[in-house]
């Protein structure tokens, strides 16, 4: 038997990127996006079997081209460069990641130290960064033992990655209180998020699974904070990106008769609808 979460699959702000990228290539031989616009690779392949194209940086893209802004984001400075070359720019940033970066603005104009909790290499984080005051002093933090290490500020300001748990929120904020005077913490984690991580502790313990198959992007972040909550119930994972590693992992499918199904919010719903079949035969 088979059990789907309750929520997953594409958020908001990835259906919405992706859904611009298709209209626009609809009127446009090719669309271009600084970087993956989304972490899955088939759903990366089927745009790109369309006409879309990756660009590693801004200076890759044409003059006069048509370049979406994806849903992580990108500096301002970016931004501006690209238009100053005339290109056209569709900027189709996440609705929370805009928050984020907006909140990381006012808060450096206002003086406060920014610390933003996240990976330092992702793009999100990257582009909250770039929207941060010039003369602001901001930093990143990967989790509760980087910020022991954060130095005394009279005011500080926490800022999250959108995929991060809200349980490791809590725990950065609670040891920054004694690192300044004045802390303020914006819980910026998305809703879309929060809902798909709650969903898969549900499956967990409203269900006696004998395992459970993950399907999302290996580079996802809200797909790796899934593995992270499913093995911390204890749950047995098999986190899969297609059929194919479906297939090479028949052992792990031996002898389960209940299965739950989760997927990252970057995982498109016609994968999930194959892998499901997929899974669903083994048993």
């Amino acid at each position: 038997m088979v059990v789907m979460a309750e929520h997953a699959g594409f958020c908001f702000g990835v259906k919405r990127a992706v859904g611009a990228i298709s209209d626009a290539l609809r009127t446009h031989d090719e669309v271009w996006t600084i970087g993956l616009p989304i972490h899955n690779p088939q759903e990366v392949g089927r745009l790109e079997s369309l006409g879309l194209r990756v660009a590693e940086n801004d200076s890759e893209i044409p003059a006069g081209a048509k370049v979406l802004i994806r849903a992580h984001g990108e500096p301002l400075e970016v931004i501006e460069r690209l238009k100053a070359r005339g290109v056209d720019v569709e900027d189709m940033t996440c609705p929370f990641v805009r928050k984020a970066q907006e909140k990381a603005a006012m808060l450096s104009r206002e003086g406060y130290h920014v610390v933003l909790l996240g990976d330092r290499n992702h793009p999100e984080i990257r582009g909250i960064l770039g929207h941060v005051d010039d003369g602001s002093d901001a930093e990143v933090i990967a989790d509760e033992s980087e910020a022991l290490n954060v130095q005394f500020h009279a005011k500080t300001a926490l800022i999250s990655q959108t995929t991060q748990r809200e349980e490791r929120l809590e725990k950065v904020s609670a040891i920054l209180v004694g690192k300044s005077q004045e802390l303020r913490v914006c819980n910026t984690i998305c809703k879309a998020t929060a809902q798909r991580q709650e969903a898969v502790r549900e499956l967990v313990r409203n269900n006696e699974l004998d395992g459970v198959v993950l399907i999302g992007g290996k580079s996802s972040a809200n797909t790796g904070k899934l593995r992270d909550i499913l093995e911390s119930e204890g749950v047995n994972v098999l986190w899969v990106e297609d059929e194919k590693e479906t297939e090479s992992s028949s052992e792990w499918f031996s002898g389960k008769k209940m299965i739950g199904i989760a997927a990252g919010a970057s995982t498109p719903e016609w994968l999930i609808d194959k892998l499901k079949k997929i899974i669903a035969a083994k048993q």
